[in-house]
């Protein structure tokens, strides 16, 4: 089952469970799309993966499996992130 972790790990910007504005990659690294597409690239700092939009659990469930209160920590090194993507130009996610 998915945390729903409630932050973006860049910028901080709150994701609430419902957020229709989160993403998350296969190790349920959390970013907001803007950070993801315009900052990331589509390239996650913390596993190199990709991104898909995080879904978004029913209010129902939500009552009995809440969404996780644990901050991740925020910021990234935006210089060793730009090294790692000039590593995998234009390389999709299932090819790196």
């Amino acid at each position: 089952m998915l945390a729903i972790k409630p932050n973006c790990e860049s910028c901080g910007k709150d994701l609430p469970p419902r957020s229709t504005e989160a993403v998350i990659c296969s190790f349920e690294c959390t970013f907001c799309e803007r950070c993801a597409d315009s900052l990331l690239h589509n390239i996650c700092p913390n596993c190199g993966g990709g991104f898909e939009k995080r879904p978004v659990r029913p209010q129902d469930a939500l009552k009995r499996h809440p969404a996780s209160t644990d901050s991740p920590s925020v910021g990234i090194n935006q210089d060793s992130h730009l090294e790692f993507i000039r590593r995998f130009p234009g390389v999709p996610p299932n090819r790196r």
